[in-house]
């Protein structure tokens, strides 16, 4: 099989099929697209999601708290704490293990979440560290955000730019293979500084006072694939314009130097949004200091669609990462 998350009609097939709610204070639970289920708490929703990280090795207690976080915030949520699971191999030392930990303190004080338990251990099972991480949070009952509620005509907002966590990893993976193809440091640094814009909490926080009617989280597959996905929850069609969709200098020199497509490429911090009042909530966000412009409108019509160059494509499905071409 490919590197990476299976497909969705292997997941479709393979996972959800196996699954069946019981319980009716289980409200919502997997299914393409979403990256939370919610569990009905009486006055509030008990929002809970889970991520690993497997393609990146540096800062992974950093990238896996703030990764978890974001997927709560996409509906509206106000991520509360955190359980994680490590799993280490052999050749890891206790200072290794360690540094993932101030890693991932650092991060949940960023955010303010509490780091309430989990299980680290050492297995043959692995051979670099894999980080599991479980985020939990809560939001009261009419803040939810629905997807289910978009309607044709919605705007869909891009918060920051297209690739930067993938370009940060292949910045911090790659860095000396970089040096040797005569990218110029200052690139390589600036490019490995973009996880330090990999929250999404403060743009999911305004959208949700707004009434958006959707958020997705740019991780695997990148922004195309995140459209993609909320199409498919919305029930409805898209249409986005790749030439609409920002991407930074940086970005674009690293993905042109390993052959890979900037909007294929994971790009958690960077936010899908479906609003019906998009030209006020651009303007927020950028009074806030959020890059955001809109790429794309919802369409009635069941079918995704990419403007490219005037030429209407079909917007497919997500594949493998972009990313696990280069750092598998």
């Amino acid at each position: 099989m490919k590197i990476g998350k299976i497909s969705n009609q292997d997941l479709k097939d393979a996972i959800f099929s196996k699954i069946k709610l019981k319980r009716k204070d289980v409200l919502i639970g997997p299914e393409v697209g979403r990256d939370c289920s919610i569990i009905d708490f009486g006055e509030e929703l008990c929002v809970v999601s889970s991520d690993p990280i497997t393609g990146a090795a540096h800062q992974i207690g950093y990238l896996g708290v703030h990764i978890s976080c974001n997927d709560i915030a996409t509906t509206g949520a106000e991520p509360i704490g955190i359980m994680l699971t490590l799993l280490a191999p052999p050749s890891a030392s206790l200072t290794d293990i360690e540094q993932v930990m101030i890693d991932t303190n650092r991060a949940a004080e960023e955010i303010g979440v509490d780091i309430l338990g989990g299980h680290t251990e050492t297995t043959t099972a692995v051979e670099r560290m894999v980080l599991s991480i479980t985020a939990i949070g809560r939001v009261k009952k009419d803040l939810l955000v629905q997807p289910e509620k978009a309607r044709p005509g919605d705007h869909i907002i891009l918060t920051k730019k297209a690739g930067m966590e993938g370009t940060a990893i292949l910045a911090y993976e790659k860095e000396e293979c970089l040096k040797e193809g005569r990218i110029p440091a200052d690139v390589i640094q600036r490019a490995q500084g973009f996880l330090k814009q990999i929250s999404v909490i403060k743009e999911g926080a305004i959208a949700a006072r707004l009434g958006a009617h959707g958020m997705h989280d740019a991780t695997e597959g990148g922004v195309l694939g995140a459209c993609w996905e909320i199409a498919q929850v919305m029930g409805k069609g898209v249409e986005i314009y790749k030439e609409l969709i920002p991407v930074a200098p940086e970005t674009e020199q690293i993905c042109d130097f390993f052959g890979v497509n900037p909007l294929r490429l994971i790009s958690s911090g960077c936010m899908v949004i479906v609003a019906p009042n998009g030209d006020e909530l651009i303007r927020s966000l950028r009074l806030a200091g959020i890059e955001a412009v809109r790429i794309g409108t919802v369409l009635a019509e069941n079918q995704s669609w990419l403007i490219e160059e005037g030429k209407k494509l079909p917007l497919s499905p997500p594949d493998a990462d972009e990313l696990y071409s280069v750092v598998g």
